[in-house]
């Protein structure tokens, strides 16, 4: 694969990601790379800058400096695409920027002289439909979370996996996750740890009234439907935990996998039982 135009992506007005990602595009340029960067880069280069929209479609792969938050925000940017991003962590707890800043260097060494292999993750996408209209339809790496506000009671969610009802979930809510999401909501939830290249689906629920409803680990190839039942005006959904907004009763959540997935490149010094050891502190 081709690595020589080289997009960078960091945390927003984020003072360090700025003088990393500044330090990290003069390294590239010596390395002959085309780097393709935003503003708060290109304008202490006095170099040309792009939109974010702009550096996925121009790149060969994307150098995401941040946490897992910026690193999911980039991945639904580039997903049509096909282009694979890489997560270099300036922050705390990261399961998907697993590149430590102390190793980001030779890693990409490694990387550039072709020492890497590409991990294909699953993505979901959900679909809401109101009156029986499609109003809207997301992508998500993590997952979809339908919650109660601060003050509303518990709601009901009549769910449904290929047309077959399951159950009515009385809870705070429902965490639809993939396998890269296990770790996220989902595990705070009670829920397991996936292995993030499976192709299976996580339903855990949040709190919820009947202690037997327990997690639900299906086909990723399933499709599940979400009908909301609660006059509560106070429910939201929220996907990724970065874009949200509110439900009404009655509302249908279909959710199924996205024919688009996520690319990530990662160097073969790292794996990801390491980054389960090291990120919970298994042994330590």
């Amino acid at each position: 694969m081709n690595l020589q135009k080289i997009g960078i992506i960091l945390k927003h007005n984020q003072p360090k990601a700025v003088e990393i990602g500044i330090d990290l595009a003069k390294w590239l340029l010596k390395k002959g790379k085309e780097v393709i960067f935003t503003e708060d880069i290109g304008k202490r280069l006095n170099l040309e800058y792009f939109d974010k929209k702009t550096i996925a479609s121009k790149s060969d792969i994307v150098i995401v400096l941040g946490g897992d938050g910026t690193f999911l925000s980039v991945a639904r940017l580039v997903k049509d695409y096909s282009i694979p991003i890489i997560g270099v962590n300036l922050g705390g707890l990261g399961f998907l920027t697993e590149i430590k800043l102390d190793e980001m260097y030779d890693i990409l060494d490694d990387i550039f002289n072709g020492n890497y292999t590409i991990n294909e993750r699953m993505m979901l996408k959900a679909s809401l439909f109101r009156g029986g209209e499609k109003i809207s339809s997301y992508s998500v790496l993590n997952d979809v979370v339908i919650n109660k506000g601060t003050l509303a009671r518990i709601i009901e969610l009549k769910t449904s996996i290929n047309d077959n009802f399951v159950t009515k979930y009385r809870a705070d809510g429902l965490i639809v996750s993939t396998p890269t999401g296990s770790t996220a909501y989902s595990l705070a939830a009670g829920g397991p740890i996936i292995y993030p290249e499976l192709n299976c689906i996580i339903l855990t629920p949040i709190c919820p009234h009947t202690l037997t409803n327990r997690p639900l680990v299906i086909s990723g190839d399933d499709v599940i439907t979400v009908e909301l039942n609660s006059l509560d005006n106070d429910v939201m959904i929220t996907l990724d935990g970065q874009v949200g907004f509110s439900l009404r009763d009655e509302d249908i959540i279909r959710i199924e996998k996205d024919e688009k997935k996520t690319l990530i490149l990662t160097s073969p010094k790292k794996n990801y039982y390491e980054t389960l050891r090291t990120k919970l502190k298994w042994g330590l």
